[in-house]
């Protein structure tokens, strides 16, 4: 990955964790790490457990930014979710998995989605 997509990323983790923190979600984790894969934002909705993908796209060039998870990068993330579940003993009533699209243009300003229960 090139250092601008990596820049790009950050830049929109960093607005979608505060968009959730304004959104009264408490953050929990963030660009939690295991040897499969990463969870970019674990935060905490009431007794809901939010398991966060963040996409952040410049354009629509390549269409929507939750296009980009897949069928499989959602399995993945489950599979993600159980293991930082097993690794931290929190137990949650619930368990929800939300995609945040970040639409950040070269020009204007930035544009947050939070997509509830995307998968």
């Amino acid at each position: 990955m090139t250092n601008a997509r990596q820049a790009t990323g950050a830049y929109g983790e960093r607005l979608a964790a505060r968009h959730l923190m304004e959104a009264g979600l408490v953050l929990l984790d963030r660009n939690w790490r295991s040897a499969t894969g990463e969870i970019d934002i674990v935060a905490r909705e009431g007794d809901t457990l939010v398991l966060c993908e963040v996409k952040t796209r410049r354009s629509a060039v390549f269409g929507a930014p939750i296009e980009a998870v897949t069928r499989r990068k959602a399995a993945r993330l489950r599979r993600l979710a159980a293991e930082w579940l097993a690794e931290t003993g929190v137990r949650p009533r619930e368990v929800r998995f939300d995609v945040v699209e970040v639409f950040s243009p070269r020009r204007g300003a930035p544009r947050v989605v939070h997509m509830r229960g995307a998968f």
